[in-house]
Order: C-alpha cells, then structure tokens, then sequence
C-alpha cells in the first residue's frame, strides 16, 4: 500500500501485465445453468442489485458488470435476490475475489416510499413494475445475507446508497442520523461516485492477492481504520473547525501572477529581516503537495446526532472537499473508530468515457424476463447518455455528490456508434431517438477555461449566483452532434428529455434555436424550481428573471420555426427556506403566466444533500457556521407540507379549501373571488352541501394527494434527490392536462 493516494492513476482500460480480455458472455449468467454453459466452474466477483439485471450501460450493474468482464474476471448477478435468507445469496456460489453489492440507480429508500413516506405501490427497475422486490436499506441488507451465505467473503459496496452514506447523514425515513453505511453494512470497502477508475484498481489487486481491507491507497473509496489511523507518519491531522472558509466567494486566484520582493537594499536600511515571497504558482503546487499527506478530521457521528451546527459543518466542509483537483482525505470517528475517506475519484477522460460506452451489451433485458413490461427500460432504452456530471450545484440534489462537478463527455463517434447500435440491436426501434443527454441535456463539453484555475476551485456552483467568468459556456459542440445524429441513417427523430439547463442555455441562441427547431415535441422540460429569492437561495438557481430570458428565446425561435411548443417547469414544495407567503407568490405567478401544474410532490430531504442539511439543522451551509449564523424556515409540519403543494395545484377544486382558510389567515381575502385577479373563488354551493350532514356518507381523498411515481434515474447519473412538479403552459384553448415527468 502507497502512503499517498495516485493524483495520475493509469486508464482504466490499460490490462494488468498477461492478463487478456475475456470474450464477452451473451449476458452475464445469474443462474448455475448459464454458468454452466459459459463453461465456469466459479464466478471470480458476483454482484448483487436490488434492480433488475438489464444488460445496457444506463443500468449500472451492466456497466460495471461488463468493465469487470473486460478485465479479465468472471463475473455474475444476483438481481433482487429474495433477502429473507441466506439462500438465494448461494445460487451462484462463492466468489472467488468477492462481491459487490449495491441497492440499484436508485436509493433504495428513495424508490421505496413517496415524500410523505407512504409506501409506493410500484417499482420502475423490476419487471411488471412491482413493488417489494427489494429491501429497505438494500446495501445493508444484502451486504449481511453475503457474509451469513458465505462467512468471511470479502464484500465491496458501491451505487449510490453507498455513496450517498458514506459518513453519518440524517436519515428522512427514521428522522435520525444514522452512522456511516461502512458501519452499518461491515463491508470491507466502499466506492463512492461514478467507480469505474477505482473498481478497476480494486479487482486488478484482488485478483493479484491483496486483501480488500488492505486497499488504502485508492481515490474514491472509504473504509474503516483504528482511531488514529494514518497512512505513514508524515501525515497531519486538521480540525476541520480551523479550515472552514467564509460563505462569500473569493475571487479565483491568477495562477501566473507574481508578487513582488521587497527591495533588499531597503530592507537592510530599516534594519528589518529580508522575507523572499515565492510566485503565487509555486505556493500553489507547495500547498497541493502538502494536501497529498493532509487529512481533515470532521466531527465525530457521537457529536454530529447531538450537535445541529457541528452537524451542518461536517457537511459544509465535506461539499468543500469535493474537488478532485484539492481535496483533501477526511475521516470520522464512530466509536473506537474512523471512517477514512479518501480524496475523489480523477473524473474519466473522453477515451476512458468512449471505452466504458463501448463495451459489449446485450442492449436488452435479461431473456428470463421474457417479454415483461420493465418501466425503466421502456424510458431510456431507445435514449443515450452523452455526459455525466453537474456544475449546477443545487442544494437539493445528490447528483454532484455523487458524479462530482466535472462534466465527463463522450466523443461524437462513440455517441453517434451507440445511436446506430439502437437501430440495429433495441427491440422494436422505428427511429426515433428519445434523448440525448445525462444529468442535463446540456452541459456537453462545457469546462472551466482554465484547468490550473479548476483544481484549484473550492465554489460549490459555476452559475450561482451567477455564470462564472472563468466557465466556457460554448454550445457549438452539442450543436453539431445534434446535427450529425439526425443525419444517420435509419434515425427519424430526435427528442431531448432531459431537463435543459436555461441559465446556460440562454447563453447560446444558437442552441435555443437548435433545439426549438428540431428537439421538441411539443414540450419541453425546464426546472426553474420556483420564483421567489428566499428559497432560491436556498437552492443555489437562478432567479426567474433568467427563465424569463429563455422562455422569450423559445417562443421566439419556437415561432419561427413554425412550431406550437410550450415549456413545462418544474417546482418545489415545501423546499428549505420556503414561506407560506412564497408559494402563495408562486401561486399567483404561475395563474398570471397561464401555468396549471398537473402533478406535485413536495422536497424529499436526501441523504448528503445540502438542502437536506437545512431541513435537519434549520442552519445554513452555504455559508460559514456559528451558534449565531442564519436559521432557515423549514416546512415539516404535515398541514403546511400539504398547503404548499395546495399553491401549486390552485386550480384543482380540491385544494381550495385549504387555500380558502390560508388565505384568510394570511390577510389575503382579496385573492378570493370569480375573476381573472382572485386566484381561488369563494366557496360553492356544492361545497356548503358536502359539509352538511349526509348520514354515513364518506369523504374523498384529501387535498394536495402526493403522486407516487418518481424519477427514473439515467446509469449513475441519476437524480433520485427529489421529484418535481410538473405544469404545463395552457395554449389557448386549454387542453386537458397530460401528465409531465421529469428525467434527470
């Protein structure tokens, strides 16, 4: 084991000396039967997924499972093992090197319950969409059926669950903080983020001998150590408390500027001592190369379950840390020990993306499914991922602590391969293609314009709270792929579903016309998220007057182009900092603007997302943390949850009686009223006839009642943080409404 972590790992497609591929099996077997036929005695790293095993590299165990095969390794699957018992867990026997467990695209919580915690009633990642196929807490559940089939294998986990809880972080569900998922699982090692760089290190040692508890040395992973534990004895330990930085940004520092040295001649004549200051580029590299042996020690989970404020800096300083280009290795004791994180993964260069897409994949369902109806597939399967990561920073979002903040793009061919691979091996194609995008649609290629200036970058958004000067916003590039994709033969049609980054897109009208001219069918996606600056900023988006700017650029080019299409935005109930008096403003904006949300749910808090932070804590992390600093409004109470999705939904007969009540509280009886001004009408007759007395007559359902379906999250870039609500601008003559969803 290396004492430092590499800064410069080797591609994760270069085989360790005399180790070939191995020839890509039809499907990775998850039965002894097709073991059997691939002529294996033993699978040398079993995976196991609380989704469905569908061999396409949107669908994480498929990539990770065909990257492992391109290493060399046998490798099988174990999609929604029955958890119950141990028994399921031996249907492939023992892996040779060991198993890597994951709870699936989504957070197994996330896809289990709605916001308001109610259980769902169907699953999008299993066939037939049925529901209880897996385990709450699904990492740490199969992690401990792993060692009770097999005492002693060595168990790797990863996914998004993992990573998402890889330190104490509060808990939605049980409204407790819970210990790391290291603590909880007893896995050996964890990878976080986007792994493929790390899991090829781990597997390549593995298969050499080295123990994985042993592996200390690899970006991107965390594991448990001794209290106290340090990789060699020139490491220092920092108090996170005494490297916290102010909320405010500072201005990027200019790697080439110069300082000048005072005068020696002058010097010598004050009878002073002559102090020679280094450029500003060598104290930078000086700084970098003692971060390499820096651990930073956030507060212990024994103080952050007590402690809202340490809380809420243990979280600040890890969204700090997040760079890979300065981060610095962090640990946390629980109990008698640490929870060592080591620095981020180096994101993926473009042939390293290029290599991961283009392995073998059936592209299709595991044929045991047969012809059953996978909600999941039927979203992306005729869809590709051209990118992954986000800038955007916002606070109640898991994306970035996931992927990380560097875009990580494909190459046009591999792009434009992967479309001609869906006409020619996706079951039932007729041309048109249903996204290209990721994350965002449109964060292709965009970079910072320095690299020196980006390694060195600790801002936890390049556009809040504004686009930053340093951010190239060129969209030429994903214009021109746009314009190749049409042109390949078979192709009929290309729709973007993912949601559009406005604030940049308004940067380039180019691309606005593009996109109106060519991508929309009718609607399209955007996530102004609301139009208040309370919760905005809360949010780290942009104000409305930015959606304002785009929206006259859609029309516009919309109108020329011939077109009908209207924008469908998105927004949030009952997000941190959020007022009555701010949805009833939203309320109104969205009844002047002719918007008539058609399906709502309110902020789910999210394990590591800043915004959840708030919700916990009532404390501001965006901003340096003090027992004075900022309190933030938080919407918990059940009523007021309900009231602020009523706002969005002010058009739904249901909802205005609650609105009528909050309305009057509010000193707001002037909104009341039959015409274009008042946002609700006074109560009807029917109404007053319902309250009356009716014998043993029952009630519907009641106001503002949550949809259950959620986001279908893309590979490892999906964003299960939280669903939105969904509206759609009326045309003229109001249509009925369609249902809207949103994809990250």
């Amino acid at each position: 084991m290396n004492s430092v972590v590499s800064a410069t790992p080797s591609p994760i497609f270069q085989l360790p000396a005399g180790v070939s591929p191995r020839s890509p099996a039809p499907f990775l077997p998850m039965s002894r039967a097709e073991m059997d036929k691939l002529g294996w005695d033993e699978c040398d790293i079993i995976l196991v997924t609380g989704d469905c095993y569908i061999d396409h590299p949107s669908f994480g165990m498929a990539l990770v499972g065909r990257l492992l095969e391109a290493q060399g390794l046998r490798v099988g699957i174990l999609a929604q093992p029955d958890w119950h018992s141990a028994e399921a867990f031996k249907s492939l026997g023992r892996p040779r090197l060991f198993f890597g467990v994951t709870s699936g695209n989504m957070d197994s919580m996330i896809n289990q319950y709605t916001a308001d915690k109610k259980p769902r009633s169907d699953d999008a990642y299993t066939p037939g969409g049925v529901a209880g196929k897996r385990p709450d807490r699904a990492v740490n559940i199969y992690s401990q059926r792993c060692r009770e089939a097999y005492p002693g294998v060595q168990i790797m986990v990863g996914g998004i669950e993992a990573s998402l809880r890889r330190i104490a972080q509060y808990d939605y569900w049980s409204d407790t903080v819970r210990q790391s998922a290291l603590v909880y699982c007893k896995a050996d090692i964890l990878l976080f983020g986007n792994a493929e760089r790390a899991l090829v290190e781990v597997a390549q040692r593995a298969a050499a001998g080295e123990k994985l508890r042993d592996m200390r040395d690899i970006r991107g992973t965390a594991f448990l150590a001794p209290h106290g534990w340090k990789p060699a004895g020139n490491w220092e330990e920092l108090d996170s408390t005494t490297v916290d930085t102010p909320g405010r940004i500072d201005p990027h520092l200019n790697p080439y500027e110069m300082q000048q040295d005072i005068p020696e001649g002058k010097a010598k004549s004050e009878g002073v001592q002559t102090i020679k200051f280094l450029p500003l580029a060598d104290r930078v590299a000086l700084r970098r190369e003692a971060r390499k042996t820096t651990v930073i020690r956030i507060p212990a989970f024994e103080a952050v379950v007590h402690d809202p404020v340490l809380y809420a800096h243990a979280s600040r300083t890890l969204h700090l840390e997040s760079n890979p280009g300065n981060a610095r290795a962090m640990v946390q004791q629980h109990g008698e020990r640490d929870v060592w994180l080591n620095p981020p993964p180096i994101p993926l260069t473009t042939p390293e993306m290029d290599y991961v897409f283009g392995l073998f994949y059936a592209r299709n369902p595991h044929p045991s499914y047969a012809d059953a109806h996978i909600p999941a597939w039927e979203m992306i399967k005729f869809s590709v991922n051209i990118m992954r990561g986000c800038f955007g920073g916002c606070t109640f979002c898991s994306i970035t602590e996931h992927e990380g903040r560097i875009i990580q793009s494909r190459s046009h061919e591999s792009i434009l391969q992967e479309i001609e691979d869906i006409r020619d091996k996706t079951r039932g194609f007729k041309g048109h293609i249903t996204d290209l995008g990721g994350p965002t649609a449109n964060m292709y290629r965009i970079a910072c314009k320095d690299p020196k200036i980006e390694s060195s970058c600790r801002r936890l958004s390049c556009v809040y709270p504004g686009i930053c000067e340093n951010l190239n916003t060129d969209h030429s590039s994903l214009i021109q792929l746009y314009r190749k994709a049409r042109a390949v033969p078979g192709v009929k049609k290309i729709t973007i579903g993912s949601g559009v980054r406005y604030d940049l897109a308004a940067e380039s009208p180019e691309y606005v016309e593009e996109l109106a001219k060519y991508h929309v069918s009718g609607y399209l996606k955007i996530a102004p998220e609301h139009t208040e600056d309370g919760p905005l900023s809360k949010m780290m988006k942009p104000g409305i007057g930015t959606f304002e700017k785009f929206r006259k650029l859609f029309d516009y080019y919309s109108e020329k182009a011939g077109k009908k299409q209207y924008l469908i935005p998105y927004f949030i109930a009952a997000h941190p900092g959020t007022t009555d008096e701010d949805m009833l403003n939203l309320a109104l904006w969205l009844k002047k603007n002719h918007f008539r949300p058609d399906q709502v749910q309110a902020f789910t808090p999210t394990p590591m997302a800043m915004a959840t932070t708030m919700w916990h804590t009532g404390r501001n992390p965006l901003k340096k943390l003090g027992r004075s600093s900022e309190k933030v409004a938080i919407v918990k109470a059940a009523k007021q949850r309900t009231l602020h999705k009523a706002f969005l939904r002010y058009h739904d007969p249901a909802n205005w009686p609650i609105l009528r009540e909050a309305l009057i509280n509010m000193g707001r009886r002037d909104l009341i009223g039959h015409s274009p001004n008042h946002l609700i009408p006074p109560e009807t007759a029917a109404e007053r006839s319902m309250k009356a007395p009716r014998g043993n007559a029952r009630g519907g359902g009641g106001p503002g009642t949550p949809d259950r379906a959620r986001p279908v999250a893309r590979g490892n870039g999906g964003k299960p943080a939280v669903r939105e609500t969904g509206a759609r601008r009326a045309p003229p003559k109001p249509a009925a409404a369609q249902q809207g969803g949103r994809k990250k």
